[in-house]
């Protein structure tokens, strides 16, 4: 059976699986864990292919039957933002544009809150939590949903704004240096840090900014940001046999010694690790007219495929940090490049089911399944859910 028929089965399979939520328990509407919001985005993507709408009103049904409120869970993976960004490709579903046009109002109100602290806090002097900026939770999700939803909307431009501003340095260290603990972290780093994750750090707001240039929403100082934002990712570059990468976050200590503590690359994945960096660094070049910039993108990406060592510590099928964000992160570079890159459909398809696997989008079976379906479609995602990652 060919690889593209396999994952079409596999696909369906766990679409089979998901047909229907659980009768026990109300699911929660996020893009994470168990996350109903993220199983109704599968069923979505399917149904645009085959006009099944069914087990979508089912999951979208089962997402908001506990209540959304804009008080809580105001970024794009927690709460009324992820029931916006599952709606916007919907538009065939009947019966869902009063819940649509409730919940883009309800995303505008927690976007200007959201703004509104920040430059609150950017006024006070203080440095910013990761929540404030990140894709996850921030804004930059926030402009995500934004771009794609209503590019045209001044909303988007205040976001891109307030991003800009991030970048500029305060008392010699990065806009965007935090004073939180890493999540990922055990420990808290004397004097914060700065985060280079996709999903929680700095190439996040660097993919966004990028992209939007790429579409021509530009507000002043943008070219700048993204200039200032690789110059400081050029500082701590990395070399590992040939291949650039980064580190997944620099300390105080990491600035005294010149050096970071961390002495080899990272988990291949797309939250944290080289192949998200890369494509950030890539659509950055793509925006700004830089081959080079480009050359070395897709060095590092190579890098670690071509590394046992780092392919081998890919050992779940999640989209955050398992097979399926490294093979949707790889495709989307491979789009964007005539460079050949090694085809990641293998590990892919190999990766077993979890135990303790959730169902959601982020972290799950679903995020799985999306990504097997894209592969066995041999064409971007139809209701552009990877936006969501900011691949494209």
């Amino acid at each position: 059976m060919r690889l593209h028929e396999r994952a079409r089965h596999a696909a369906d399979h766990i679409a089979q699986q998901l047909h229907a939520p659980p009768s026990t328990g109300v699911p929660n509407p996020s893009l994470t864990g168990d996350g109903a919001a993220g199983v109704a985005l599968l069923h979505i993507e399917r149904a645009l292919a085959d006009g099944g709408w069914a087990p979508a009103d089912r999951w979208l049904n089962a997402a908001v039957s506990n209540g959304l409120s804009i008080n809580t869970g105001g970024g794009l993976y927690h709460g009324v933002t992820t029931i916006a960004f599952a709606l916007h490709p919907s538009s065939a579903l009947p019966g869902y544009a009063t819940a649509r046009a409730t919940c883009d109002s309800a995303v505008q109100t927690i976007t200007r809150r959201k703004l509104h602290r920040a430059r609150h806090r950017i006024s006070s002097g203080q440095r910013p939590d990761v929540g404030e900026y990140d894709l996850i939770s921030g804004l930059t999700g926030l402009g995500a949903h934004l771009r794609r939803h209503d590019p045209t909307g001044d909303l988007v431009e205040d976001v891109l704004t307030y991003l800009v501003r991030l970048t500029r340095p305060v008392n010699g260290l990065p806009g965007w240096w935090t004073e939180a603990p890493p999540g990922r972290a055990e420990s808290h780093p004397p004097g914060g840090h700065a985060n280079h994750g996709i999903a929680h750090g700095i190439t996040g707001v660097l993919a966004l900014l990028s992209l939007a240039l790429r579409d021509g929403l530009t507000v002043p100082g943008q070219r700048e940001a993204i200039e200032t934002i690789c110059a400081w990712l050029d500082t701590w570059q990395q070399n590992h046999h040939g291949h650039p990468w980064w580190p997944e976050t620099v300390s105080l200590d990491d600035i005294r010694r010149g050096r970071p503590a961390q002495h080899r690359p990272p988990r291949p994945s797309w939250c944290y690790g080289t192949p998200g960096i890369s494509r950030a660094m890539q659509l950055a070049a793509l925006a700004t007219g830089d081959p080079a910039r480009a050359t070395l993108a897709e060095s590092a990406v190579i890098g670690c495929l071509t590394d046992p060592r780092q392919t081998g510590l890919i050992i779940d099928r999640g989209l955050c940090h398992g097979a399926a964000g490294l093979h949707m992160t790889v495709a989307s570079i491979a789009a964007d490049t005539s460079t050949p890159l090694l085809d990641t459909a293998n590990l892919l398809l190999r990766q077993r089911v979890h135990p303790a696997e959730p169902t959601g989008f982020l972290t799950g079976s679903a995020g799985h399944a999306l990504a097997l379906h894209a592969f066995a479609a041999r064409k971007p995602p139809a209701t552009t859910w990877d936006t969501a990652m900011l691949l494209r």
